[in-house]
């Protein structure tokens, strides 16, 4: 994927989300970033998956907000474009979680979908 391509898929943060990035990264020595990731698997055939990491690969493509960076691949990005990075804390609980116009089903826990 070239770099024209990679601007053109374009994958949003909601400020909650970036707060809460923000906040997590502070309280973690040598963490600079939330990687998302999606990978096979899950009760859908794909999921989503979050780590901290202290650096950025070479075909990752950052999302950058008021102080919280999120990290993607190239191949997560393909599945991942038009999304929006939420962090929802409501009755059920604190998650991350993606809306993605891609999916044409999900999980209840939000973290698995199918396209």
């Amino acid at each position: 994927m070239g770099a024209d391509a990679k601007t053109a898929v374009k994958v949003e943060m909601t400020d909650a989300a970036a707060r809460r990035i923000a906040k997590i990264i502070s309280g973690e020595a040598g963490k600079k970033a939330l990687r998302v990731s999606v990978e096979g698997g899950g009760c859908s055939g794909f999921s989503y998956k979050f780590d901290l990491v202290d650096t950025r690969n070479d075909d990752d493509v950052a999302i950058e907000k008021d102080g919280a960076t999120v990290l993607i691949d190239d191949l997560s990005l393909v599945y991942m474009g038009g999304s929006v990075i939420d962090f929802v804390d409501d009755l059920m609980g604190q998650s991350f979680q993606i809306r993605n116009p891609n999916a044409v089903a999900s999980c209840g826990c939000g973290t698995s979908f199918s396209i």
